[in-house]
């Protein structure tokens, strides 16, 4: 017998109203027409974005145990949406838009002590009483190894990623550390692996935090005297993923706790994944038995995409919201926008919400305006290394003269300058800056800030120097 999207759709719907309320299926599943059968693929037709949002949130399961039943394991599911508004016409549009086919993330259960009165040392081998804790993942199920996009770029993350979640602690990449600047996707990697590892093993416990919520924990841990028990639930841990770890640079406390918490886990085989915005020969304030740990498994950095890798992720982008754009304008979006994936999102949703509510064709011109305004309005990331390099590239040095001790005045004014810039145009501390910059103190940078301030006003040279390096560094 051979099989039409017409006759599956019909016995999906048998199942499905004998699983819901007559009014849900009259409003939800009566107004759906079945449109295409290819393969294992389900082509059906709705009314609106609206429709298809309020069936991927609400009925999803059902529809996929209906379509499994009808079509076997690889059923999929794909929208056509009507588009009322076409971003730039009134005619109707249809859409596709394929189904995310998944459900959100179950909570966890862990095995904890019941809490006991008693104070008396026990035997730790020997534990008294049971019950079951729920933890959430605190994982976004959205992001995904599907939607992340893979290029010259970020191969080596993503192939050492998948690596991890078919074997979560069994492979030597353990711990993980994925590090690149902001927005290239290290949070959407590490969530993706999470993800990955609850679809093929939902016992283990897979727990998503940053460093500042962790940090935070930790300090309400001491103020409230429960910090065993706080080391505790985290060596239960599965698969621990701590995003932003650079931040836990200058915090004695939370770094030595982390590091018991690292041993633990590691020595019992759990898995560890951490991202960062710099490699761990970078990062400044951090213990080195900790940064010994980071390096211990495989560093893996993602930087910023390709013009090929550009356009698949802008393609992806607009096949999974349902829009359809013409490709020189998704070419000149590419070719403009080479910083980061946030960027190239970004611009797309300003172009996507121009057209739709002002009611603007896509053009080339359309594109123009906005990356132009995204771009001026965009700051650019500076780091103390890079006004460092920088600095010393405008005076002919290297960096190691500029750190140096000597006491030459052009060297000096070249590392006041440096520190000047340091505080200015990043948000670290006054002694971080002195620490990376020849390894002085606090009191040195701020000496450094005035007496720039007073040469820039009384030295015309030396105004010069201050605003060339301003035109290098915030260009």
């Amino acid at each position: 017998m051979s099989f039409t999207a017409e006759s599956v759709w019909t016995d999906c719907l048998s199942f499905i109203k004998d699983n819901i309320k007559p009014q849900a299926y009259k409003t939800w599943f009566e107004p759906i027409k079945p449109v295409k059968l290819s393969g294992e693929a389900l082509t059906i037709q709705v009314p609106s974005k609206f429709f298809y949002e309020w069936l991927e949130e609400h009925y999803i399961k059902l529809l996929r145990v209906a379509l499994v039943r009808q079509l076997g394991n690889e059923a999929k599911l794909i929208y056509d949406v009507k588009m009322e508004n076409n971003y730039s016409s009134n005619r109707p549009q249809i859409v596709k838009i394929p189904s995310s086919n998944r459900d959100p993330l179950k909570p966890q259960r862990v095995t904890v002590p019941i809490e006991s009165g008693k104070r008396e040392l026990r035997n730790p081998f020997i534990i008294p009483g049971l019950q079951k804790v729920k933890i959430e993942s605190q994982l976004n199920a959205n992001y995904s190894f599907v939607n992340f996009i893979e290029g010259d770029s970020n191969r080596l993350a993503r192939s050492a990623g998948m690596a991890v979640a078919n074997k979560p602690g069994g492979t030597s990449f353990n711990p993980l550390l994925i590090y690149g600047g902001v927005g290239l996707g290290k949070t959407h990697l590490s969530h993706a692996i999470g993800v990955d590892i609850k679809d093929k093993y939902p016992d283990k416990t897979v727990l998503y935090i940053s460093s500042e919520k962790f940090t935070q924990q930790f300090i309400d841990s001491v103020k409230s005297n429960t910090r065993n028990d706080f080391i505790h639930f985290y060596q239960m841990i599965d698969v621990l993923i701590i995003d932003d770890v650079q931040f836990l640079s200058g915090k004695a406390g939370t770094q030595d706790v982390f590091f018991h918490i690292f041993n633990h886990l590691h020595q019992n085989g759990k898995q560890v994944i951490l991202t960062s915005d710099k490699a761990p020969v970078d990062m400044q304030d951090i213990e080195q038995r900790l940064l010994s740990r980071f390096k211990w498994g495989l560093s893996a950095e993602l930087q910023a995409p390709d013009y090929e890798t550009r356009i698949s992720i802008l393609q992806n982008k607009l096949y999974r919201d349902g829009v359809e754009m013409p490709e020189d304008i998704v070419e000149y979006i590419a070719k403009n926008i080479k910083s980061n994936v946030r960027e190239l999102e970004g611009v797309l949703i300003s172009m996507i919400a121009q057209a739709s509510f002002n009611r603007r064709e896509f053009s080339v011109e359309l594109a123009k305006q906005i990356v132009d305004k995204f771009v001026k309005n965009t700051k650019k990331e500076v780091s103390i290394d890079y006004i460092q390099k920088e600095v010393s590239k405008y005076f002919d040095m290297d960096v190691a003269t500029l750190q140096s001790k000597t006491r030459k005045r052009h060297i000096v004014q070249a590392r006041q300058l440096a520190m000047f810039f340091a505080k200015r145009l990043t948000k670290t501390s006054l002694a971080s800056i002195g620490n990376q910059i020849g390894q002085r103190d606090h009191a040195t940078v701020l000496h450094a800030c005035k007496t720039v301030d007073n040469l820039t006003e009384t030295d015309k040279q030396f105004r010069k120097y201050v605003d060339d390096l301003t035109k290098k560094l915030t260009f």
